[in-house]
């Protein structure tokens, strides 16, 4: 029997759902201000996830270039449905005063018949809640379940309009934060599964049951279905679940965890996670045994032919299109970035905003998935105006990240920038022989500590600072906004707020976790 370890889809991959069409797997996660949004991957044994395409690709569907850290796409739901692929996820808009429509969210659905896309540009439902998830009864009507708890809004026929209003039918067993929320049909009952407790380190899983879609619903006795207990274990904030059966039969849950990191502290964010679901005599499901409902760090796999993918760690940016690991912070502008204009290479022109603003575009980046790991590239820039840069990042959000960049300040430099809460200070900087156009740049990770490192020939490595205590690229060490997402690792060009640009090429990034 072969055993896997929790996370199984690792990095900021917050609340899967999954679908299953015939012996295939398919999950999607929030993406939030990130871009291309929803992120899909496929699996054959629940275990190992290979990325497959992204639910929404071109930007004049989805406008987030003035999204607010940690809004956007929130909580996608993924089913199947009449041959087709069918995609539900809130929009979670800016708040007041921004945004004085009254709403604060709306409710997107899209379809496709093939899981990796193309997708239907998204229809916007009027439904002002958050974590929309898609249910089909016996008799074939369509419904919403969406959160405050359990509220379902009666769909058309093609999912396109709202037939009748929403109706609450269970506010969950009391605690804060019902959301999350998906109802399961099996042997004559109704199941309601809720996250309560906020997605935080009091996360969880419960249940309740009704025979009939719209209630009463009775809470489980053996709730919390799933909860870490365990103070010290290394997967914490565990909830938000999604079951599915294998075609064997077998009942399984994926639901988001995160790792910590040296304490409270959790800079991947959230990443998915899976358990073995068990049901009661009496009918109802816990996660692992009833004495246990902890989340695992290690388990045995199901019964599932095991079924591994690569994962690209390594670009050279040799392709026409960027390789689906890669996403940017909000909407790209696509007329500045180019993989042929110097082909070999991914080129950045430095744009107007720096990565302290909203408006910044065309950074690129990745998930981190390992507390210990290195990013390096190889960068050609020659800046001649004042502020031009670029370089590497480790960003959490606009007031949170790491800048190491080639630099022209009255000369040539190398500098490590930090952004911690919106304070920002130098942490490191080399003066560069005027000649240099060339150089190589690296972020070592050590679970809170973050090395800057440069080359010149890819071989002996300089340090140009270090930044420690790196508590606030977490949701838990962010004090301004909402704090809902994770730290990516990426690259970035930047003009210094002249109106000289230069082009920043990078020949290759090599990620090693």
């Amino acid at each position: 029997m072969n055993t896997y370890q929790n996370p199984v889809l690792k990095g900021f991959y917050p609340d899967p759902s999954v679908v299953r069409v015939n012996d295939d797997y398919y999950m999607v996660n929030s993406s939030f201000q990130y871009f291309p949004a929803i992120p899909i991957h496929h699996s054959k044994d629940l275990v190992h996830w290979e990325l497959i395409g992204h639910v929404i690709t071109e930007n004049d569907d989805l406008y987030l270039s003035e999204t607010s850290d940690s809004h956007g796409i929130w909580a996608p739901d993924i089913s199947y449905c009449n041959g087709e692929f069918y995609v539900f996820a809130t929009l979670r808009l800016n708040d007041p005063p921004e945004n004085n429509t009254g709403e604060l969210r709306k409710t997107l659905f899209m379809k496709s018949k093939n899981p990796e896309g193309p997708y239907s540009k998204p229809v916007v439902l009027d439904i002002d809640h958050i974590d929309p998830a898609h249910f089909v009864d016996d008799d074939g009507t369509h419904y919403c379940i969406t959160a405050p708890g359990i509220t379902i809004t009666k769909l058309s026929d093609d999912c396109c309009s709202i037939v009748e209003p929403p109706v609450n039918v269970w506010p969950g067993t009391g605690l804060r934060c019902p959301e999350g929320p998906h109802i399961l049909r099996k042997d004559g009952w109704y199941y309601a599964i809720l996250a309560e407790g906020g997605t935080g380190f009091g996360h969880r899983i419960s249940v309740g049951r009704s025979k009939n879609l719209f209630g009463p619903y009775e809470s489980s006795p053996y709730n919390p279905a799933l909860k870490q207990t365990d103070p010290t274990a290394e997967i914490q904030r565990a909830g938000h679940g999604d079951l599915i059966q294998t075609q064997n039969g077998d009942w399984w849950v994926t639901y988001l965890c995160c790792r910590v990191n040296e304490g409270k502290c959790t800079t991947m964010g959230r990443e998915t996670a899976l358990d073995k679901v068990t049901w009661t005599d009496d009918g109802w499901f816990i996660v692992n045994e009833k004495e246990n409902k902890n989340p695992s760090a290690e388990n045995e796999a199901p019964d599932l032919p095991w079924t591994e993918y690569e994962e690209k760690t390594f670009d050279d940016f040799d392709d026409d299109k960027l390789s689906l690991e890669w996403e940017f912070i909000r909407n790209p502008r696509t007329d500045k970035i180019s993989l042929t204009k110097n082909k070999g290479f991914f080129t950045i022109e430095t744009g107007e905003y720096d990565l302290c603003e909203r408006s910044s575009y065309n950074t690129l980046v990745r998930r981190e998935t390992e507390l210990t790991y290195s990013l390096s590239t190889k960068l050609e820039f020659e800046p001649f105006a004042n502020g031009q840069q670029a370089g590497i990042t480790c960003y959490y959000g606009i007031n949170n990240h790491i800048k190491c960049c080639m630099i022209y300040d009255n000369g040539l430099k190398l500098r490590v920038y930090e952004n911690r809460n919106a304070e920002k200070s130098i942490n490191g900087e080399i003066a560069l022989d005027p000649d240099v156009k060339t150089v190589y740049l690296k972020v070592r990770v050590i679970k809170q500590t973050r090395e800057f490192f440069y080359s010149l020939d890819n071989e002996t490595w300089i340090l140009i600072g270090r930044v420690g205590r790196c508590y606030f690229l977490s949701d838990e060490g962010v004090t301004v906004g909402k704090h809902h997402t994770g730290t990516l690792v990426g690259i970035y060009a930047y003009n210094g707020k002249n109106d000289k640009t230069v082009d920043a090429k990078f020949d290759w990034v090599d990620y090693k976790a």
